[in-house]
């Protein structure tokens, strides 16, 4: 397996992949989406600053991606950018025949896998911290596992947890919710949890210290020792 960091601006993703000309394929397709969406936010500002839902059709898959997922969690478009980006480079990867595509943009996950991955948590200094993981069963469409912090990293987050993951068959979907829970949900409120589309998100997994909560159908959750030197991310 290759495994193959990228970096460009603010994108920092880990891409995982069994072929050289997938990895390229995802390059492809990461450079691509960043392109079409510096573009359009060269000429609406807004779509980048607003932290409310920015309802567009635009045509452009990235931005449209984006603006229905953040209308759809009660949040800004940016907070699906990761998962948006993450993504597209899945979907080069397969149109390049790759069976094995994985882009982890900082914590955002866009994969299809014709094998069982173990994905590990991080959750800043929760006692689950690099300790537990998902064993996902191989995957032919693509499915989205997307983590939000209030405590690690230098996304605004208006929470307390350590870390909400959410699954879903869309990335950027995923990516949103994960924003919009981790900006609401603690050990004493929950209600957030009801306004989930179910239809469309598979599971939920919050972690805040020494507390875990877990809503929907979740992989199963292992025992894992987690790789520091495994985790995307920023210098934070």
């Amino acid at each position: 397996m290759i495994r193959h960091r990228f970096a460009f601006r603010e994108t920092i993703a880990t891409i995982l992949a069994e072929r050289d000309e997938d990895v390229e394929a995802a390059r492809r397709g990461l450079m691509s989406a960043r392109q079409d969406l510096e573009r359009y936010i060269a000429g609406d500002p807004f779509f980048v600053a607003t932290l409310e839902p920015y309802p567009l059709h635009t045509g452009i898959a990235i931005v449209d991606r984006m603006a229905d997922a953040g209308v759809s969690a009660g949040v800004g478009p940016m907070a699906a950018v990761a998962g948006a980006i993450a993504r597209a480079g899945v979907e080069e990867m397969i149109r390049g025949g790759a069976r094995l595509a994985v882009i982890d943009n900082g914590g955002d996950i866009a994969l299809v896998s014709d094998r069982t991955l173990t994905v590990g948590i991080h959750a800043g200094t929760s006692p689950y911290s690099d300790t537990i993981a998902f064993r996902v069963p191989p995957q032919d469409r693509i499915l989205g596992i997307c983590t939000s912090s209030a405590t690690v990293g230098p996304s605004i987050s208006f929470g307390s947890a350590d870390a909400v993951c959410v699954i879903s068959p869309d990335p950027c979907l995923a990516d949103a919710w994960a924003t919009a829970l981790c900006n609401s949900v603690s050990r004493e409120d929950q209600h957030m949890l009801g306004r989930v589309p179910w239809d469309r998100i598979e599971g939920v997994l919050v972690i805040e210290g020494n507390w875990i909560h877990k809503e929907g159908t979740l992989p199963p959750i292992v025992r894992a020792r987690v790789d520091r030197d495994l985790v995307t991310g920023g210098p934070w």
